[in-house]
């Protein structure tokens, strides 16, 4: 059953929109129209979105896109030069370019020429430490204006910037470090959340780790390590900084995203792939000038680069909260800044709506809300509308691997809770079934070239990973990602989850593999198999178990428990196991591989 629109645009709104500014320069009567322009004319579709973010080259590009050596290495502004930071630095030097609050603390902002001052003296930091173009640097800390500044400064003087999430265990963080070997690495002495110190510097101390440069943020004396310092004896005093401009294939960020082999996917950002990703924000969030952006996030995560670009290209400011943004201070935060685009996880939401801490607020300044990460639950995203009387949610789905999404929802056409109303402007997919059809509800194909997508992986091979053995569409090459999506009767989309061994928990993406390998140390496991199941209502997916036993030393409810605590201590204490189920043995395939779908659907059918 399809729902009916909570929330339909007046033309006042539709009429100051991003969309309908390109729609009317271009002839254009409908939204239709538009991504059918997008996606039939990328050329002019991308040279004019480079031209409306006011993207700052250098050199000019000879050509937006050139694929004449095939979809899967297509090369974007191809005989261009330029730094992506320095189109983060855009808007008047007075404007508003970070707004942030630590927990308990008051509000403070930041003015764009602050924020260049901060990053270039960063950068000058980095070669006063020996860091030289090319060299990687890493940053494994919570989102703060520190965190913000050390990444753009990376990007600025040609360090590309290795993210891992402030939630990793050791374990997590050492196979990143591995994989990427960074020069130098950013962190924080600890966290202080919700009432709680954790610690983060300490984490960094028991692994095989580069020279850290450690923010202080306690009160207390953590003895640093023989050639670790602090940041502030780390910075310069020379706010000046001469941009090292790049070509647009030169990497500027290395993020993780889990496969389904266990290992984490390393994935290279270029100087063009926040060019999708604010180009979502300026056409689907409909991000405009001195707009106010929150979005509780991190760097590991690709939303929190997203963030970074998003605001600043688009010449808005970022809003941090330094705590969880679970309680009311966090909730008052977005009143007091005024926010007008709040980005959530559905989890989030659904603490919201069951501990009812954001009512009673005044978040009349929200013009939309924004949901991603996660399959979403209808009525948990009608309850967040009404929290700032009714505004739409602009659900986003995409990946790392994509810089931006490929199904988002517009400000130019009716919202109906959790369902996208378009494919993203400038990229297109197909669904088939597993016979290679077409049809309404299936796995979706990427039809590349789409800008963002990654072009190699630095572990993995990049072909295998997602064009090897894919069909081919009207002659087209199509690119897997692995999810599950249903088109419905009036054109819009719901997603359905994952194809392939990936989930989701907490927004976060992993791979069964990587939560069984953990789960299969435990004593009276034998063998298990990992699975997310969606709520029948739809919403997060929640974690299942099914595991052999290898003997009865514990009690069932013990077992559960030992689960849980071996999840949150060796992957991320932002995982936890809804269920526990024992079966005599795991279901495979003719060549021995586990069937996990089909333990989904027997699980679903109880």
């Amino acid at each position: 059953m399809t729902r009916k629109p909570l929330w339909t645009p007046d033309n006042q709104t539709i009429k100051k929109s991003n969309i309908y500014q390109i729609m009317l320069k271009n002839g254009l009567k409908t939204y239709e129209d538009l991504w059918n322009w997008s996606v039939k004319n990328k050329n002019d579709f991308w040279s004019q979105t480079i031209a409306n973010l006011g993207i700052k080259l250098k050199k000019e590009y000879g050509s937006v896109l050139d694929s004449s050596l095939g979809v899967e290495q297509t090369q974007w502004l191809k005989g261009g030069e330029l730094n992506i930071a320095d189109s983060c630095f855009q808007n008047s030097d007075d404007a508003i370019a970070v707004i942030f609050q630590k927990e308990g603390g008051t509000i403070e902002k930041v003015t764009q020429i602050q924020l260049e001052n901060y990053v270039n003296k960063i950068a000058n930091s980095l070669r006063d430490l020996g860091v030289e173009k090319g060299d990687f640097i890493a940053i494994d800390m919570p989102m703060t204006l520190e965190a913000v500044a050390i990444y753009l400064a990376g990007i600025k003087a040609g360090n590309p910037v290795v993210t891992i999430a402030d939630s990793f265990t050791p374990n997590e963080i050492e196979i990143r470090l591995k994989i990427t070997n960074p020069k130098v690495i950013f962190t924080q002495d600890v966290l202080e959340r919700a009432g709680k110190t954790l610690p983060l510097y300490q984490k960094i101390k028991e692994i095989d780790s580069p020279k850290a440069v450690v923010i202080k943020v306690s009160n207390g004396v953590i003895p640093l390590r023989r050639n670790d310092l602090y940041f502030n004896d780390f910075l310069s005093d020379n706010n000046q900084f001469k941009t090292v401009i790049q070509n647009p294939e030169d990497v500027i960020t290395i993020l993780f995203s889990s496969g389904t082999t266990g290992k984490p996917k390393a994935i290279p950002w270029t100087h063009t792939t926040p060019i999708k990703g604010a180009s979502d924000g300026f056409y689907h969030q409909n991000i405009q000038k001195n707009d106010i952006i929150c979005w509780p996030t991190n760097l590991g995560w690709m939303m929190g680069p997203w963030l970074v670009f998003a605001a600043l290209i688009n010449k808005a400011s970022i809003a941090l909260y330094y705590g969880a943004p679970m309680g009311k201070e966090f909730g008052s935060f977005i009143q007091n800044t005024k926010v007008t685009m709040l980005g959530v996880v559905p989890s989030i939401v659904r603490n919201w709506k069951n501990t009812r801490s954001m009512e009673n607020l005044n978040w009349n300044s929200i013009k939309c809300f924004s949901s991603t990460g996660e399959v979403s639950n209808p009525d948990e995203m009608e309850y967040l509308m009404q929290l700032a009387n009714n505004k739409p949610i602009i659900e986003y789905c995409g990946g790392t691997e994509i810089g931006g999404g490929y199904l988002a929802s517009t400000m130019v056409q009716p919202n109906i809770a959790s369902t996208f109303s378009t494919q993203t402007l400038g990229s297109e997919f197909i669904l088939l079934d597993e016979d290679e059809r077409l049809v309404d509800q299936g796995e979706l194909f990427l039809i590349p070239p789409i800008m963002g997508l990654s072009n190699t992986l630095l572990n993995q091979n990049h072909h295998k990973v997602y064009f090897k053995g894919t069909p081919k569409y009207k002659g087209k090459t199509l690119r897997r990602h692995g999810d599950e999506i249903e088109r419905l009767e009036n054109g819009y989309y719901r997603m359905l989850g994952r194809v392939d061994d990936a989930m989701n928990l907490g927004g976060i993406k992993v791979s069964s593999i990587q939560i069984e390998e953990v789960i299969n140390q435990l004593e009276f496991i034998k063998e298990s198999a990992a699975i997310a199941v969606s709520p029948i209502n739809g919403g997060p997916s929640n974690l299942v178990v099914y595991y052999v036993e290898n003997n009865d030393s514990f009690e069932p409810e013990e077992r559960l428990q030992k689960v849980k605590q071996i999840i949150q201590q060796k992957l991320n204490p932002l995982f936890k196991a809804s269920n526990l189920v024992k079966i005599k043995f795991l279901p495979r395939t003719a060549s021995g591989k586990v069937m996990r779908r089909k333990l989904r659907d027997v699980y679903s059918k109880q």
